[in-house]
């Protein structure tokens, strides 16, 4: 998922997320997506020991059921033997997310670690479990309202490395070459800084992180734009990307313009060895699910973050929050190798499909 500028250090960058107005929600509906599925929601339980909950925002983008959570419920365990993990994920819906809240502090967890829908929706829910005593660690995305602690990948180095990788595949056209931009539903004011005064810009702004609605937002630039008129594409993320590239291959556009994604899916990295996509943003999921993890272990016992937080950032409402932000970095056909494969984020094979094979071999990929 894209991650959204804090205001940190002070900074105002005027967040912008889509306004959603949840009515009458009745705790009778329960947990929603939290069912007792492993699909939709489950509880890894232990011996005695704390609650934790787990709440993650969507399943469009394949890196949250398949590493955050993951990652974070080993995590804890081995930080925490006896804790059970009580997990939801919210399938992009606010008001479900703000459900499986109400049920995680009515259930009696002792802390949440929360990947917010929206960053402003959710502030309500926020300053509940706090009423509570349920700690709120922001995950990924700052989320309004009194949570205790954050981690995510700095936004201003993904807006750098995204902007930078883009202009160098730009090359000449970097000049006041036409970018369009195909975001979701809650913008990053200042992702695309590096970009500014050097190419004109046109946003295209999708109401969910889904590929469909990025393809008919390409679709719309393409005949608004012209085909000839397009040298480049930063999409908010890997799975807008595939929406993108599949509507500039519907309007029989070649070369491809690069595209600059985020995320590092499996998927995203395949495109680029064979030279449909250009760069993806690699956030390595395990540093984040790690620290995330460790805040909420922490806080659940009482103990002090002052060890692993030693980051502060500001939202709308809260100030000086502790945060852990990591550095992100860009994935090129130039280095898939000694990035997501040599962190063991996608091996060879995966990568290197019959279909991908003599791109991988062009690309130097070889077991």
């Amino acid at each position: 998922m894209p991650a959204f500028e804090p205001e940190v250090g002070g900074m105002n960058p005027h967040l912008r997320g889509a306004a959603i107005v949840v009515a009458a929600l009745s705790l009778t509906v329960g947990l929603g997506a939290c069912a007792t599925t492993r699909d939709s929601g489950a509880n890894t339980s232990g011996e005695g020991g704390m609650k934790i909950g787990l709440l993650l925002p969507e399943n469009q983008t394949a890196r949250y059921e398949q590493f955050d959570r993951p990652l974070a419920e080993k995590k804890i365990k081995e930080l925490c033997g006896g804790c059970a993990v009580e997990y939801a994920n919210a399938r992009g819906d606010v008001a479900t997310q703000i459900r499986q809240m109400d049920s995680m502090i009515n259930n009696g967890v002792d802390v949440v670690i929360l990947g917010a829908v929206d960053i402003r929706s959710l502030r309500s829910a926020v300053g509940e479990a706090r009423d509570a005593d349920v700690p709120v660690v922001a995950y990924d995305r700052p989320v309004e309202g009194p949570v205790s602690a954050y981690v995510s990948y700095e936004s201003r180095t993904i807006g750098k490395v995204q902007g930078e990788a883009l202009l160098k595949a730009l090359g000449g056209k970097a000049n006041g070459g036409q970018i369009v931009r195909v975001e979701g539903p809650a913008m990053t004011p200042d992702a695309i800084f590096v970009l500014k005064g050097k190419v004109k810009i046109k946003t295209y702004q999708a109401p969910a992180w889904d590929a469909g609605e990025a393809n008919a937002l390409m679709s719309r630039a393409v005949a608004e734009l012209g085909a000839d008129n397009i040298d480049g594409v930063w999409a908010a993320n890997d799975a807008m990307a595939t929406g993108a590239i599949s509507a500039l291959r519907a309007a029989h556009i070649k070369p491809l313009p690069p595209v600059a994604g985020q995320d590092a899916e499996l998927s995203a990295v395949q495109r680029i060895v064979s030279g449909a996509q250009y760069s993806t943003v690699y956030k390595p999921y395990k540093p984040e699910a790690d620290a995330a993890a460790e805040l909420a272990v922490a806080l659940g016992r009482g103990e002090s973050i002052d060890g692993l937080a030693k980051d502060r950032m500001n939202t709308a409402t809260t100030r000086n929050i502790p945060a852990v932000l990591l550095q992100a970095s860009s994935v090129t056909a130039d280095n898939v190798g000694s990035t997501v494969v040599k962190d063991g984020m996608h091996t060879i094979d995966q990568i290197c499909t019959p279909k991908y094979r003599p791109a991988c071999e062009a690309a130097g990929l070889t077991p």
